[in-house]
């Protein structure tokens, strides 16, 4: 990107005026001498509000490049801004609504940085795309039994996948990095407890259950579906996981965490 130089006079010193030359970007201006570089100054210090001024070609003042994470997010974060349905997140106002699964993947990145705070890049890309346009593909496309359950978390997490693994690789990732991605979204070595990332992703994914579905997931269902739902999430929670957990029960209502212990005391 090339500089743009302007031949200045600043005020004058005791003796004489001194003759300099300025170099600036887009948002920083430097003073340039024959003895070498100043400290850099902003420029509506030295132009004020105006600048620049109104016939100046800014658009050739180089801009600031994002780097391939935040590309990568914006995108993310683009497709989850699509979904029609609306949510008032806890403790804020009508007026802050969000789409729904913008706020679950705020929700996940959160619990990411409490379980993981130096995630990798890609554990956390496969964190924030883990509902990738989920409500495109409803529950009710498959058939409304267990097998029908399985096959449409499995076409979902197929599909989230590819999304998650296109969008990484538009931003700039190799393809090994975006295929560890769609490893992550895939939650590839789970059952096996041989990939820690993959782990770490689904405490995180049980944390955000606790926190934001629980309560509502009780009212909708019978105690003993309830109980048996609980059970199943605990048990592939990590000691780490589960750690982070009490302090969310901690804050659900008392018969939400009269559940949790019947889930925890059952066989």
């Amino acid at each position: 990107m090339n500089d743009t130089w302007l031949n200045i006079l600043l005020v004058p010193t005791e003796r004489h005026m001194i003759p300099r030359r300025l170099r600036y970007t887009s948002s920083n201006l430097v003073l340039v001498h024959s003895v070498g570089r100043i400290s850099p100054w902003t420029l509506p210090t030295l132009f004020g509000s105006s600048y620049p001024p109104p016939d100046n070609n800014t658009s050739q003042l180089p801009s600031t490049k994002m780097t391939k994470l935040e590309a990568a997010l914006k995108k993310i974060d683009a497709a989850h801004s699509e979904d029609p349905r609306l949510v008032t997140p806890s403790g804020t106002t009508p007026e802050t609504q969000l789409p729904y699964e913008l706020h679950y993947a705020n929700k996940m990145t959160q619990y990411l940085h409490q379980r993981s705070p130096n995630a990798s890049e890609t554990l956390q890309l496969a964190v924030r795309a883990q509902h990738l346009r989920r409500w495109e593909i409803p529950r009710s496309e498959f058939p409304q039994t267990k097998a029908g359950y399985h096959a449409w978390r499995a076409h979902l997490q197929k599909r989230q996948a590819e999304m998650a693994q296109n969008i990484c690789l538009e931003a700039g990732y190799s393809p090994s990095e975006a295929e560890r991605v769609a490893a992550l979204v895939r939650k590839e070595g789970l059952k096996q407890e041989e990939d820690e990332e993959t782990q770490v992703l689904e405490d995180v994914a049980c944390l955000v259950f606790l926190d934001d579905r629980l309560e509502e997931f009780e009212k909708e269902h019978d105690e003993a579906k309830v109980v048996e739902i609980l059970k199943k999430t605990l048990l592939k929670m990590s000691p780490a996981g589960m750690e982070l957990a009490q302090g969310v029960v901690g804050g659900l209502s008392e018969r939400t965490r009269g559940l949790v212990g019947k889930a925890l005391e059952a066989d």
